[in-house]
């Protein structure tokens, strides 16, 4: 983040009063729990969705990343320019996105084949795709520079929070009623939350100064603005590789526990619900916390220790998926969960640094646009085609099985995160101290 750019959003930051703050954040971080639950719970829904529906693992890749990322992404730019209007309410539109992707969670319930299922997970992108760039553009509104990296990294504990409560509720309920069930369980509270949220939630420019900026109007214009950052663009596709690794890996890893280790579906949403959602809550915390701390004085480490800790995070999904005993693999997947958390803090503040007051939600859907296509879009996507491909033994072995051939799928992809640490270690030299 540069100086001037620091300069600058110090001068148009409003003042709110902390308990007001708070409340918003908080509020945010709920909502991005609810989105997170309503876009992964399919994972660990998977096996009985496959079975009933006869679906393969390239199909159950497409239902649960690419279907949902493409229509996530690409109306995310459009809703995001928005949002970036000054006279448009932000916290409107989070409110309207909420219950439009929750009535889609529920309608998944009712999919009797590929088609209608994928449609339904379709709808849930359109939906999600309004929430994150304006909450990002909201919360740097209210928070100053210096401790935006902890309130963004707060707003993403949404993220494992949602997987953690998708995976142990999805599975226990899956379990317990079916997998039609679960789905209308977790879309309906959603729909309650944007009625507390449209009647509490106030849009914080109201109360700005209108600033002149480097960024207004057209989408070409914050285009323009951003192809000139190479910061920006080294850390999206940085945590795009790492999201490849984590999502891809997610969508398949509640099926990897009951094909590798014949746990049952409530066991395996339980376990690994609480691994990767308690590991990745303490990540997602610590990111934000600990670039705050230590990058006062050496602001390189805001993209220093994401690059080692995605490196390290892809290092340790290797070693659970090939660990033989159970307890070991979710000890090793919470650890790994950690490490591919740890960035959501610091990136999502550099992105929001690094862009004008009325292009934050355009800088924000255009890096998530990126993140969600390369991640969410074709990381399950190909994690599955890899699994079958090694499942019929098409790369000249022999042919490993459903459940090897998963093993081998997560593990190559796992690769990833090399090059993504190699992105993350550039950024760190267009990082600007403070002041400078």
């Amino acid at each position: 983040m540069s100086a001037q750019a620091i300069t600058r959003e110090q001068s148009e930051r409003p003042q709110p009063n902390a308990s007001g703050t708070n409340y918003v954040i908080g509020l945010l971080f709920v909502i991005y729990t609810f989105n997170y639950l309503d876009r992964q719970i399919v994972n660990i829904l998977a096996e009985p969705i496959k079975r009933d529906l006869l679906l393969t693992d390239w199909q159950l890749g497409l239902i649960s990343g690419l279907a949902f990322a493409l229509f996530y992404t690409i109306l995310g730019i459009p809703l995001a320019r928005w949002a970036d209007r000054p006279g448009n309410d932000r916290a409107r539109l989070i409110s309207v996105s909420l219950a439009a992707w929750s009535a889609m969670t529920a309608v998944c319930g009712l999919a009797t084949n590929f088609t209608q299922m994928m449609l339904a997970r379709i709808g849930v992108g359109v939906g999600e795709a309004g929430c994150s760039p304006a909450a990002h553009s909201l919360i740097t509104d209210i928070v100053p520079p210096e401790r935006r990296a902890t309130a963004l990294g707060i707003y993403a504990l949404g993220i494992p929070i949602g997987k953690l409560v998708g995976m142990a509720l999805g599975g226990w309920l899956a379990h317990e009623y079916g997998w039609r069930a679960a789905f209308l369980f977790v879309g309906a509270p959603g729909i309650l939350l944007a009625i507390l949220s449209w009647t509490t939630i106030r849009d914080p420019r109201k109360t700005m100064k209108p600033v002149a900026d480097a960024v207004q109007g057209s989408f070409r214009d914050a285009w323009t603005f951003l192809a000139r950052t190479p910061l920006f663009w080294l850390v999206t596709f940085g945590c795009s590789l790492t999201s490849f690794v984590s999502l891809g890996s997610a969508a398949f890893l509640g099926s990897f526990l009951i094909r590798v280790h014949d746990l049952p579906v409530n066991k395996a949403g339980l376990w690994l619900g609480l691994a990767m959602g308690l590991g990745g809550a303490f990540g997602s915390w610590l990111g934000g916390f600990a670039c705050d701390r230590l990058g006062r004085r050496r602001p390189w480490l805001h993209m220093v220790l994401p690059g080692i800790a995605s490196l390290a995070g892809g290092a340790l999904l290797v070693v659970a998926v090939f660990s033989a005993d159970v307890t070991l693999v979710l000890v090793f997947l919470s650890c790994s969960a950690i490490l591919t958390s740890f960035w959501y803090g610091p990136v999502f503040s550099a992105v929001q640094g690094a862009a004008p007051q009325n292009g934050r939600a355009t800088a924000a859907a255009i890096h998530l646009f990126v993140v969600n296509a390369l991640g969410l879009g074709f990381g399950p996507t190909v994690i599955g085609a890899l699994s079958d491909a090694y499942n019929a033994g098409a790369f000249g072995g022999a042919a490993l099985g459903a459940a090897e051939g998963l093993r081998w799928a997560i593990a190559t992809a796992a690769l990833s995160t090399i090059a993504s640490a190699a992105l993350f270690f550039a950024a760190a030299r267009h990082i600007q101290p403070r002041g400078a």
